[in-house]
């Protein structure tokens, strides 16, 4: 549950805030929609950029009902509220949401669009905000609507926003260049090799809606979104390689426009709605990608008769595959994170004994470690510092209210990650503190092979993650439990710790390409006592030719470089082949990172990398 009061220091003074009355919200929110002729409202966890991570101007999710996770979907009816998320926050959403107000779902079991079709009724009309669903989410909406004769409403005016008065400004931070010695390719050759498929494919222009491709295409970053060097913008790639980029002129530093080239031009945000009915006078279609695409935007080119190619953002595949200076930043980035890591465990054990490390405390001094670097941009996402039973909350946020001490007999649950001017990590570690339960060591070990098999596989080109999604969980499933997410997500060079489009999941159905970089982190989580988490980065690359093979076959080369807990594996369960990949990479681990310790620090990585 959310703290029951703010403190806010005012000339020397405490001031008492009162908790957010989220009753009273959605009663507003209702009688706005009584006054609109409306049955229910649609609030979704995004901004008109659709960002995974929305800046706090975007936040209506948590205006509306507490919740601090980064995915939600609010459908407010007039008799009810349901609050639908997926399995990483459903139990982070119970603690947050007020359960007399929302009815929680964990929305990889029943969906939105699985409980619109069984429960709306015949006749009633449903608004939303065109700006924050894409034109594909709403597809899916109002088939699920038109099931029971129910009707879907665009309704421009933000209705939560009608609400929140006291909303936060956009934020108008400033752009930097990207430089070359990280990126590995000019703009101007990206925007080439781009525009000329967009040319071969017979169309006149590329809609792009995705922050993070726009970055990577233009090699800027900002500082617009929390954790994630991105500036918000749109923009339109044209098919001779120029862009219009749609952005707040305020962001724009001096020097910028030298580093963007003659062919890029900045323009005010609000010249974007024109520059889509100019796009309608074109001859040849313009390529929108509707997954990632604000719905008002797609409409907008449809009233104005535009000839649409509705397919993917073609920045995003060439995003993910990682180029060879993209892939030695990312390396190199890993080595300082590990050494940071190890910096981290080594205080961690010398200080645990004291009995007054939290996961507060333990969290702000892994930041320091990291901060130490001087090409620290900052996390990459928040920090999931989580001891005993709150690291069995997925998504976990340590706050004052919830903060625990590390104590024994607990796992220790660490899930953090750093942005980096050349590589963006991901790093989740569970530590066991003092002696562990059996049960504790046998469910870390399953995690532990599923971990190596999937760091191990071979597989022919083409393969997606979906297909390799059961190797790590293979082993829990032998002993009847599973994970609630997904195994592994793609990860950008100094842009989003979420990258699309790969993924190892049971939905995934991208075929996985060398280059691409994915995290590895199978899990368990046992409700009230503990969770375990092993995850490390790592990216495609062609495998080795073998004797007699007749199909192209790539593997994985692990990136990240942080020991694994050694005390908590039972090396009975192991197999020899298991047991030699976790020396093999201890060794690797040890000889890339001692150079960076001193004495106290060497001494610890070398107990932590021993053979098993």
């Amino acid at each position: 549950m959310v703290s029951a009061c703010v403190k806010a220091a005012n000339k020397g003074m405490i001031a008492i805030m009162p908790a957010p009355d989220y009753s009273s919200r959605l009663k507003t929110l209702r009688a706005e929609l009584t006054k609109l002729g409306y049955d229910g409202y649609f609030i979704p966890m995004s901004d008109e950029y659709q960002s995974e991570y929305v800046p706090s101007s975007a936040q209506r999710v948590s205006f509306m009902s507490g919740f601090t996770g980064s995915a939600a979907f609010i459908i407010v009816m007039m008799d009810k509220a349901l609050f639908f998320t997926d399995g990483r926050y459903t139990l982070q959403a119970s603690q947050q949401i007020p359960g007399s107000l929302y009815s929680i779902y964990d929305g990889t079991v029943t969906s939105p669009t699985d409980w619109l079709s069984e429960n709306a009724k015949a006749k009633m009309k449903l608004a939303y905000d065109p700006w924050l669903h894409t034109a594909a989410g709403v597809e899916r909406l109002q088939k699920a609507l038109a099931k029971v004769g129910a009707e879907l409403v665009p309704f421009e005016r933000n209705l939560v926003d009608v609400l929140w008065t006291e909303r936060p400004a956009p934020p108008s931070e400033p752009i930097f260049a990207h430089e070359m010695v990280y990126a590995g390719k000019t703009s101007g050759e990206k925007r080439h090799v781009i525009a000329g498929e967009l040319k071969r494919d017979g169309l006149s222009a590329a809609v792009i809606t995705d922050c993070a491709s726009i970055a990577w295409l233009l090699n800027v970053r900002g500082n617009d979104i929390p954790n994630t060097p991105l500036p918000l913008s749109f923009a339109v790639l044209h098919t001779d390689a120029s862009v219009d980029w749609f952005v707040d002129p305020l962001k724009l530093t001096k020097g910028l426009q030298h580093h963007l080239g003659s062919q890029v031009t900045p323009r005010e945000p609000s010249e974007f709605k024109s520059a889509l009915d100019k796009l309608a006078n074109a001859e040849q279609a313009i390529r929108v990608d509707p997954s990632e695409t604000a719905s008002w935007i797609i409409e907008r080119l449809k009233n104005a008769d535009a000839k649409l190619d509705l397919g993917d953002d073609p920045c995003s595949l060439p995003k993910a595959c990682k180029n060879p200076v993209e892939l030695e930043g990312m390396a190199t980035a890993h080595r300082r994170d590990g050494a940071a890591l190890v910096k981290f465990f080594t205080w961690l054990e010398h200080s645990i004994l004291s009995g007054s490390v939290t996961e507060i405390s333990a969290g702000e001094k892994l930041s320091e470690f990291r901060s130490a670097n001087n090409l620290y941009r900052g996390p990459s996402f928040d920090t999931i510092s989580g001891a005993g039973p709150n690291g069995a909350i997925v998504h976990y946020r340590a706050s004052q209210s919830s903060n625990r001490k590390l104590e024994k007999g607990q796992f220790y649950l660490l899930d953090s990650g750093g942005q980096y001017l050349d590589g963006t990590t991901d790093v989740t570690r569970t530590v066991a503190i003092g002696s562990i339960t059996q049960e504790m060591r046998e469910r870390f070990t399953r995690v532990l092979k599923g971990h190596i098999a999937l760091a191990m596989i071979r597989f022919p080109e083409g393969t997606t993650g979906a297909e390799l999604d059961v190797l790590a969980r293979q082993y829990l499933w032998a002993a009847g439990v599973d994970y609630n997410h997904g195994t592994g997500h793609g990860v950008g060079s100094y842009l989003g710790v979420h990258e699309g489009p790969q993924g190892i999941s049971k939905r995934n159905r991208v075929a996985l390409k060398p280059g691409m970089v994915v995290s590895n982190e199978p899990g368990y989580y046992k409700a009230g006592h503990y969770g375990i988490r092993i995850e490390n980065l790592q990216y495609v690359t062609e495998a080795a030719e073998i004797g007699g093979g007749e199909r192209k076959m790539l593997g994985f080369e692990t990136l990240t470089l942080v020991p694994i807990d050694r005390r908590a594996i039972d090396t009975f369960m192991l197999s020899e082949s298991e047991r030699s990949w976790i020396n093999t990479y201890h060794t690797r681990v040890r000889e890339a990172l001692r150079p960076m310790m001193d004495k106290t620090e060497t001494n610890w990585l070398e107990s932590a990398t021993a053979a098993l």
